[in-house]
């Protein structure tokens, strides 16, 4: 019985195949159709191999919600070298929110030599390429992120050679916590002193012909420090004309979380709006000399998250891709196969022509037309 029953089920198994398989016998094989076959199995091969290296590609994937964060402190890293000495230069933040001077006692004031050595020069020069490229093509700011990791660094590398010159210019770095409001980072003349009614700098001990706020920006960041990431004004440097110029930056601040296969990292992006001018009183150019960077943020926010194909949609396009093929070539075959059929084989010329009747003795007439004309049976 239960034998009987395996027969049955076996048999049924059977009539449900979708696969029937041809005796090898009744199968016919041609020179254009293992052409075609050996065109076929060369595409899926050179497709499938693209497709692999998509697979082992992966994207940015940019999302933007509002950002409801405004309670926590707004990091700022900065790397500036200005070409006046330390004890005639200041820095400071005024914060719009609380409309006082932001203390700025995370950063450090270290004099240094403003020229470049040729191995820095070599640096910036590569680093102000890839920024005029960045401006050009924006893909490669996805580049940036996937290989973005914390033990890379695009800082200035430090002077090579032992200079004995004196140092003439001041380097200030280091970072500082403002709130997350529209604010404005300044260098200018004398150290920031404390003021009821906002803040004010000891420039009258300065001599009027020692002003030079030519100036090289290595590093100006926003959020928590990425090194790997380039930022728009790493490697700006620009020279004054005039010892009464102001250089203005006005930058727009967009919250960033970073998350990618390498690297997880609440960031911020931003743009930025470049003007110089020089100050004259009596041309109607009014203003104070230095260096102003008035940053605002904004109220969106991007996540960025790097993004890999799935195996299984890996596995379906796959098959997509030899099952298409097969179906495609074996229809072009057939078609192809047929159209030669019609024009070389049924209307050959010469192939088919007329006879006339031949009449019988009672009148009647024979209709039938031999199939060739050289028949001699």
């Amino acid at each position: 019985m239960r034998r009987l029953n395996r027969k049955k089920t076996l048999s049924l198994v059977k009539e449900l195949d979708a696969f029937p398989k041809v005796p090898e016998s009744y199968v016919e094989t041609s020179a254009s159709g293992g052409t075609v076959s050996l065109i076929a199995f060369t595409t899926m091969a050179l497709l499938t191999i693209m497709e692999f290296s998509v697979y082992q590609d992966t994207w940015m994937k940019y999302e933007y919600e509002v950002d409801k964060d405004f309670s926590s402190k707004l990091r700022i890293n900065i790397d500036i070298t200005v070409a006046m000495k330390c004890q005639y230069v200041g820095a400071d933040v005024l914060d719009l929110a609380e409309t006082m001077v932001a203390s700025a006692d995370g950063l450090v004031y270290e004099p240094t030599v403003f020229d470049l050595s040729p191995q820095q020069k070599e640096w910036q020069r590569m680093l102000q390429l890839i920024q005029s490229r960045l401006q050009e093509e924006h893909s490669l700011q996805d580049v940036i992120f996937k290989s973005a990791f914390k033990s890379a660094s695009t800082a200035l590398p430090p002077r090579e050679d032992d200079s004995s010159q004196s140092p003439d210019a001041c380097r200030i770095h280091g970072h500082l916590y403002v709130n997350k409001v529209a604010g404005n980072f300044h260098i200018t003349v004398g150290k920031a002193i404390p003021h009821p009614r906002g803040h004010a700098h000891l420039a009258a001990l300065v001599n009027h012909e020692s002003y030079n706020f030519s100036h090289r920006i290595d590093h100006l960041s926003f959020g928590e420090l990425v090194p790997a990431i380039i930022n728009p004004l790493d490697g700006t440097e620009k020279i004054a004309i005039d010892h009464n110029q102001m250089f203005q930056y006005f930058i727009t601040v967009v919250p960033t979380k970073l998350h990618t296969y390498k690297i997880s990292a609440d960031t911020h992006q931003f743009s930025v709006t470049e003007r110089e001018r020089i100050i004259n009183h009596a041309a109607g150019s009014h203003g104070v000399s230095g260096i102003f960077m008035k940053y605002d943020l904004s109220s969106l926010m991007v996540t960025v998250t790097e993004e890999h194909m799935p195996f299984w949609q890996f596995f379906v396009r796959l098959c997509g891709i030899v099952g298409g093929i097969f179906s495609t070539t074996g229809m072009l075959h057939g078609i192809g196969k047929f159209i030669v059929e019609i024009i070389c084989c049924r209307f050959r010329l010469g192939s088919y022509k007329p006879v006339s009747s031949v009449p019988f003795e009672d009148g009647h007439t024979d209709n039938h037309l031999p199939l060739l004309e050289n028949n001699t049976h």
